[in-house]
């Protein structure tokens, strides 16, 4: 029935099912209002439709009676469960599942379904404090937490548009960045007057925060194959008075790594990626990402890990980093980069982030659950040649 109808309609439906069944609204308001929207957008009789079917939907409700997937039969009928009941695709059920198990992957799912925490970067280049930044919050009664890890960052949970509204973005004195993202800075280490070489900087965030932290003093050379999110970076640096320690260069890394004489002792890799890190502020990443991506994105990773290798000085390093969870985009790509490159060697972050953040492998990795920030990877990488 519902994969003939028009596709209004089925918003329509669709609009109403998740007010009734998941936000728990007065029935009679759900029923009414989307009757209402069915007459206008469609006609006389797609409001009937929508009156009989939200009507049933309550009847069932009440009656503790909702049909739900059972989770039995092979492991094929428990992740098409799963994927109804969290209300993720299917080849994402099975790929947590098989790398974390059924319980992981269910907490998982359940952490990328809350509502998500947003996190603020006090702006240090504008003499802008974390103490600064929580007394503006406690002016507009937005409810906040310090960052336990980061100095700079404060978490959010509800009032970023009164934040917005106030216009601390638009003046430059803080960004919205999640803690995960400033651990990976936190992996670089920018110390002042370094020069540091970011390989893959749009949207900016993190070549934003390094420049903060060189204190006015280095070079961060931004390369990016967006000349659009190149020329908004560059205003944001500005804005943010780290536009002196910002040099953007627009180029595929790929190409450009060929010709170019440039050299480091640190350069970022922060590596286009599925995302599937960030799924609880991407609600719509996880049905517009395809498994044929993965393979697509490890061999574009690769590429580019080749060629950000080249402009890393000997005793340098090159920090590779992903906003993913997958290990086939973090630990794997790695691996086989070193099989590759076997001038690079492995160098643990503990001195870098907290140890709670440290794999077995001496790897950064940010877990959703476990941390209650967005999933994110950093590798360590020294060039011993």
């Amino acid at each position: 029935m519902f994969r003939s109808m028009e596709p209004l309609l089925l918003q329509v439906l669709r609009i109403g099912f998740y007010e009734i069944v998941k936000l728990n609204m007065p029935p009679y308001a759900v029923v009414d209002e989307n009757v209402k929207l069915a007459k206008v957008a469609l006609r006389p009789g797609a409001g009937n439709m929508v009156n009989g079917i939200l009507r049933k939907l309550v009847l069932v409700k009440e009656n503790n009676s909702l049909p739900l997937p059972k989770l039995e039969g092979d492991s094929r009928t428990h992740a098409r469960a799963l994927a109804t009941l969290y209300s993720h695709p299917v080849w994402m059920v099975r790929r947590w599942t098989k790398y974390l198990g059924q319980e992981e992957a269910i907490q998982l799912m359940m952490w990328n379904n809350s509502d998500p925490s947003f996190s603020l970067r006090a702006n240090a280049a504008k003499g802008i404090t974390r103490d600064d930044l929580v007394m503006q919050l406690n002016s507009l009664k937005v409810p906040h937490e310090v960052s336990l890890h980061l100095d700079d960052f404060v978490r959010v949970k509800i009032g970023l548009q009164n934040v917005i509204r106030a216009g601390w973005l638009k003046e430059g004195l803080c960004s919205v960045q999640d803690e995960s993202a400033g651990l990976v800075v936190s992996v670089v280490d920018p110390q002042p007057g370094e020069d540091i070489i970011d390989c893959c900087a749009a949207p900016g965030g993190k070549t934003l925060y390094m420049a903060s932290r060189l204190r006015g003093k280095g070079k961060v050379h931004a390369i990016d194959i967006n000349k659009g999110c190149l020329r908004i970076l560059k205003e944001t640096a500005k804005l943010q008075k780290v536009d002196g320690v910002v040099d953007t260069i627009h180029a595929d890394l790929r190409t450009f790594a060929e010709n170019s004489p440039m050299k480091s002792g640190k350069v970022l890799l922060d590596a286009p990626c599925s995302g599937l890190g960030v799924l609880s502020k991407r609600a719509d990443l996880r049905w517009n990402r395809r498994l044929e991506d993965m393979k697509q994105l490890k061999n574009l990773q690769d590429e580019l890990l080749d060629a950000a290798s080249t402009f890393v000085s000997s005793g340098g390093v090159l920090i590779y980093s992903t906003c993913s969870i997958d290990p086939e985009e973090n630990e794997d790509r790695v691996e086989a980069f070193l099989v590759r490159h076997p001038e690079f060697r492995i160098d643990p972050v503990n001195r870098y982030v907290p140890s709670d953040f440290v794999t077995k492998q001496g790897f950064y990795f940010s877990d959703p659950v476990k941390h209650s920030l967005d999933g994110a990877f950093a590798a360590h990488l020294v060039r011993t040649l």
